[in-house]
């Protein structure tokens, strides 16, 4: 009975995990016609985190404790995991394919690794080394370094932006005090992921409201469509799948999933979203990518996943990334969002 139970608790964490990297993965496909329409990408970010904090409300006021206990968990949140890591993608893919600028962030985990070994001075085993250095190999070939780089410069650095911003929370996670204790020194909680999300959003809604200045965009294209490689699309469809599905739902079921199912295995499923978003933007947008681009990408996403197995984990707190994406969740994302589950060990 308990076996029973159990497969049937991780098949569905599997199917929601896939759900989940779908969601993710879709962000950059919906966002980059928005942007090529004429609104500009920050303004793209925060209708996209505005939206998904003013659904999320509900779940906000239910966890309201986590302002109390963990401010500065959900400050560096909601200024590096959301809209630093949104902000530099949606940037970055405004120059770059969606799928070159995610495989770029999925630097991140190599990038904590030399924080742990050059600034901290912290040893790594060799599986973090050879992580980090097919890492970096594998997206010497998605550039093209040999061609003196195959895409925009500029968007490249948007995109590693991205993935420094992830690093900048793990450090602050690592280094901000969350070490279980409320503001007053008593003993909190783990905090709740989807609470922690939830406030994630509001306050990177707050943070990008004073960059974008949402006030000077031009509403009236909302109400236009957007091109999709020769096809109109309405404005209105694509934001709502940014905010909807590629936010709410995505964020949603991947804290799910990570209950459900092994640190290994949604480690392993989050490497596809890279995947997912690549083959989106080739059927939907037209991005199509060489064959040593799409080796080198598989090159990157295999060093992120050693590297990420291999990296420390902060006391606690969710890095989301990607994108994503990312995401949003992005790659050490969901390596520590077991944590904030309260009992998982881990993206």
């Amino acid at each position: 009975m308990h076996a029973s139970s159990g497969f049937q608790g991780r098949s569905a964490g599997l199917g929601l995990a896939l759900l989940s990297a779908c969601a993710f993965g879709g962000s950059g496909v919906a966002a980059k016609p928005l942007i090529e329409a004429g609104l500009d990408p920050l303004h793209v970010v925060w209708l996209r985190v505005a939206g998904a904090a003013v659904i999320m409300l509900p779940v906000a006021w239910r966890h309201r404790n986590l302002v109390r206990e963990r401010p500065a968990l959900l400050a560096g949140f909601g200024l590096f995991a959301v809209a630093g890591v949104q902000a530099f993608y949606f940037a970055s893919i405004s120059r770059i394919p969606v799928g070159v600028a995610l495989l770029v962030e999925y630097l991140a985990p190599a990038l904590v690794l030399g924080w742990v070994r050059f600034v901290q001075g912290r040893p790594v085993t060799r599986a973090a080394a050879l992580g980090v250095v097919l890492a970096v190999g594998g997206l010497a070939c998605v550039v093209e370094v040999w061609a003196g780089l195959g895409f925009d410069l500029l968007g490249l650095l948007l995109a590693l932006g991205a993935a420094c911003c992830q690093v900048g929370y793990f450090v602050l996670s690592d280094h901000g005090g969350q070490d279980g204790r409320d503001g007053e020194g008593r003993h909190a909680e783990p905090p709740h992921p989807v609470g922690v999300i939830a406030y994630g959003l509001i306050v990177g809604a707050g943070v990008l409201t004073v960059v974008a200045r949402p006030w000077g965009m031009d509403w009236s294209l909302l109400g236009g469509s957007a091109g999709m490689d020769g096809n109109e699309v309405p404005a209105w469809l694509l934001l709502g799948w940014i905010v909807l599905l590629a936010t709410v739902l995505a964020y949603v079921t991947g804290v799910v999933s990570v209950r459900l199912l092994s640190p290994q295995v949604a480690g392993v499923v989050a490497c596809l979203e890279a995947v997912i978003a690549t083959g989106l933007a080739w059927v939907l947008l037209g991005e199509h990518l060489s064959a040593p681009q799409l080796i080198g990408g598989f090159v990157v996403l295999t060093g992120a996943f050693i590297a990420q197995s291999a990296a420390p984990k902060p006391p606690s707190g969710p890095v989301a990334a990607g994108a994503g994406t990312g995401a949003a969740t992005g790659p050490v994302a969901r390596s520590v969002e077991g944590e904030l589950s309260g009992g998982r060990t881990p993206h």
